[in-house]
């Protein structure tokens, strides 16, 4: 039996930043993995998408460079090519996180893990650990949906359209969520005909109103055929896929190379024993953690996907650092998860930190609205990108940041500001005295905040809605 202070199952953003801090702190750490380390972010996801989603940028650049004076006689993609050089990334990050480990004295066991009782870890190497705290890190997997023709060759998820060589003609999208908006942006900009099909009424649900609606007008305007409100009932040999829309009971079909299943992602606890040391799932699933991420076991912790508080690998990453110090008696305090940053790298970019207009409102609180067209912005004329906006959700009598969000270029950058400001319980009058670079992107943050206080100063404060 080896003898461990620690031991994380599972090598993910979570578990391996996780593992490092442990051994940072001076607790002797083993971290488990089965697959690659850096998980599925960094091998099937985050990573991979976004050095295709570049590529794509380059790309569609390209073929619109006539307006600044650049013209090409013909422009082609490689998407083999495309494809490798995501993979190579990944590979660089993963080396990369391999050397921290070993740099930092982790012990990195590959092996499949499965938990015996509270103290101790059977490997399928036919190893045992004992340690005195489990961090459970195992991930998260794609969600199946429960349609007829599901298994039909052709019906991929995000993991094995990843693997794809051969850039697909058309494709059909099933579900309109941060996944689906991804896949849309990068095919959509190769000229691949795209149909997405989503149930609720409206694509990137979790986000602001005035957010989804932007990306669907760019969706259709860049040639997406989209349709909200639509139930699949089924999939067809040749790939049709047959629905229901739901507020006239019409029904369609959809035909394409290739069908995408982007219909999120549940949390992984299958398979890895929880059970045998009593620690409890909720009805979703997802390991039941406090604040700190410790289950009803002492000793044993949930981080990332697998809890399902929020399922972002920078969330993963954050519980995971939060659990090592906790573990090392260092003092913590509870992340506040509103102040944790969502972003989709769809064209151009959207991201969010706090709460919706929608939820600010049903607060009770009384809230204003700041919004800051990027057509006013000089950094994004001169990219040619002056389509979006960014927008504040303000309590009216606190000048407290309630929420913000934000489209267009380097939104997925910009957003981590207001997330430092709200996170150090600042206000929209920090923003507003803190002078940005000209001409930058960020001046639009600003911008907005002043917008905001404008909004105040005019407006008698019984009639501020």
């Amino acid at each position: 039996m080896l003898k461990f202070d620690a031991a994380v199952i599972g090598g993910g953003p979570g578990g391996y930043e996780c593992a490092i801090r442990l051994s940072q702190n001076g607790i002797r750490t083993a971290l488990i993995e089965k697959d690659e380390l850096g998980g599925t972010c960094l091998n099937r996801g985050c990573i991979p998408t976004k050095a295709l989603l570049h590529a794509a940028g380059i790309y569609r650049a390209a073929k619109e460079g006539a307006e600044c004076g650049i013209t090409a006689k013909e422009i082609l993609f490689d998407y083999g090519q495309m494809v490798q050089h995501s993979k190579d990334v990944s590979k660089k990050l993963r080396d990369g996180v391999a050397f921290l480990e070993k740099n930092h004295g982790v012990a990195v066991f590959k092996a499949e893990a499965r938990i015996s009782d509270r103290k101790t870890i059977e490997l399928d190497t036919g190893e045992t650990i004992s340690c005195d705290h489990m961090i459970a890190a195992t991930g998260s997997i794609p969600a199946r949906i429960p349609v007829p023709g599901a298994d039909l060759p052709g019906v991929l998820d995000s993991t094995a359209l990843l693997d794809l060589r051969e850039c697909p003609r058309s494709i059909v999208i099933i579900g309109a969520g941060v996944i689906g908006m991804e896949f849309a942006a990068l095919y959509s900009a190769l000229g691949v005909q795209v149909t997405v099909l989503e149930m609720l009424d409206r694509v990137l649900a979790p986000f602001d109103r005035s957010v989804s609606d932007y990306v669907e007008s760019d969706l259709l305007q860049n040639g997406v055929r989209l349709i909200l409100g639509a139930r699949v009932q089924s999939i067809e040999e040749g790939l049709r896929v047959n629905y229901q829309v739901s507020k006239d009971g019409s029904v369609g079909c959809a035909e394409a190379e290739r069908v995408l299943m982007a219909g999120g992602r549940i949390p992984n606890t299958r398979g890895i024993g929880l059970e045998n040391a009593g620690v409890r799932l909720d009805r979703r699933g997802a390991v039941e953690v406090d604040g700190l991420c410790r289950t009803n076991v002492p000793g044993i912790y949930a981080i990332g996907d697998v809890n399902g508080k929020m399922m972002l690998a920078h969330a993963a990453s954050a519980q995971g650092i939060l659990v090592a110090d906790h573990i090392a008696k260092h003092p913590v305090k509870q992340l506040e998860l509103r102040r944790i940053p969502s972003c989709v790298y769809c064209h151009p970019e959207v991201s969010m930190v706090g709460l919706t207009e929608e939820q600010a409102r049903a607060s009770g609180r009384s809230v204003g609205t700041g919004v800051f067209p990027l057509s006013g912005n000089g950094r994004a004329m001169t990219m040619g990108a002056p389509s979006g906006f960014t927008k504040f959700v303000f309590d009216r009598d606190t000048d407290e940041i309630l929420g913000f969000h934000m489209v267009g270029p380097s939104a997925t950058e910009v957003v981590s500001e207001v997330a430092a400001v709200m996170e150090s319980e600042g206000t929209l009058t920090e923003i507003c005295s803190t002078v940005h670079p000209h001409p930058t992107v960020s001046e639009t943050v600003m911008e907005g905040a002043r917008i905001c206080h404008e909004c105040c100063v005019n407006a008698p404060k019984a009639r501020r809605q």
